[in-house]
């Protein structure tokens, strides 16, 4: 089967953690280690996200020039090629060398009127102090918000509404080929106003989620999988009356609240999916890949389910 993964770009720099490429060539490791038994038995298209890593690449740029910043489009084309190539070594390591991989810098088309420019919800970049935050906030004109404890910079968040690149997504695949492609959630393209069919980079920074499911959807996949950091999705996150959602309807998982720049694009990416193609996807820890697959832990999201049903 085609099965649909998209890695947590904390998945890849773990929060917290220094930004080097030595710790993301330690994750996309550990990442790989998941991956590779289920590549080894299915076709797979692999999306990842990329805050830290753009977040980072920003700072670099403010730091080598006080003129314009380099503008994030650009940054998520740098990422996708940096993050992509690691996962194809990594994993190129544990499957036999007749396995084609190919990384696509995958441009996906937004609204430019869409509200999200007007509200920016996606977190980019390391996490701060709220003094250090708002200083640089300040300086750089950013938009910071609380995350945790902590305050990161945040960005707009358009949703993704056509992926360029999917005709040659089709063919490697027809090809056995392991695709990474969407990384970041695609470089946010628009067509600019008045000119015929002039396509341009845009400032902001779509969400993996959904531009993974989007690219699930339209590659008619058979299954699409989230893979974080935490192993399901809870309700009361944090509390003591958190427990884990192991599966459930679309429409009941979307009635109930989750935070917009953790866990609700990913509940609304997975419903959306399950919702439009009667399969399934499904949310959980990378180190679980196989056991999700299989139904044994994560939260699976179904049509053919109705309601809620939690864990132990």
């Amino acid at each position: 089967m085609l099965v649909v993964t998209a890695l947590g770009g904390n998945a890849l720099l773990r929060r917290g953690e220094p930004m080097t490429a030595e710790n993301q060539r330690k994750n996309v490791r550990i990442a790989a280690a998941a991956l590779a038994p289920v590549a080894a038995e299915h076709q797979m298209v692999i999306a990842h996200g990329n805050g830290p890593q753009v977040g980072l690449l920003a700072l670099e740029a403010a730091a080598y020039t006080e003129e314009e910043d380099y503008p994030l489009d650009v940054m998520d084309a740098e990422t996708q090629g940096s993050i992509g190539y690691m996962i194809e070594q990594e994993l190129g390591n544990r499957l036999p060398f007749e396995r084609p991989f190919a990384t696509l810098l995958t441009m996906i088309e937004v609204d430019p009127n869409d509200a999200a420019f007007k509200n920016p919800t996606k977190f980019i970049g390391p996490v701060y102090p709220k003094d250090v935050a708002d200083t640089l906030a300040k300086e750089k004109g950013w938009v910071v918000k609380p995350d945790g404890d902590k305050w990161r910079r945040v960005v707009p968040s358009p949703e993704p509404k056509r992926i360029f690149e999917l005709r040659p997504i089709k063919w490697l695949l027809e090809h056995n080929t392991i695709v990474i492609a969407a990384g970041g959630g695609g470089i946010p393209t628009i067509y600019e106003a008045g000119k015929d069919r002039q396509l341009t980079g845009v400032e902001c920074v779509i969400d993996k989620d959904l531009a993974s499911e989007l690219l699930a959807r339209e590659l008619n996949a058979d299954l699409f999988v989230m893979l974080t950091d935490a192993e399901a999705v809870y309700v009361d996150w944090g509390k003591p009356t958190q427990k884990a959602i192991r599966r459930a309807a679309p429409d009941a998982l979307m009635a109930m609240p989750f935070a917009a720049g953790s866990m609700g694009p990913k509940v609304a990416a997975a419903c959306r999916f399950a919702a439009a193609t009667g399969k399934s996807a499904a949310i959980g820890a990378l180190a679980d890949l196989n056991r999700i697959i299989a139904g044994e832990t994560g939260t699976t999201i179904s049509s053919k389910e109705s309601g809620l049903v939690y864990g132990a």
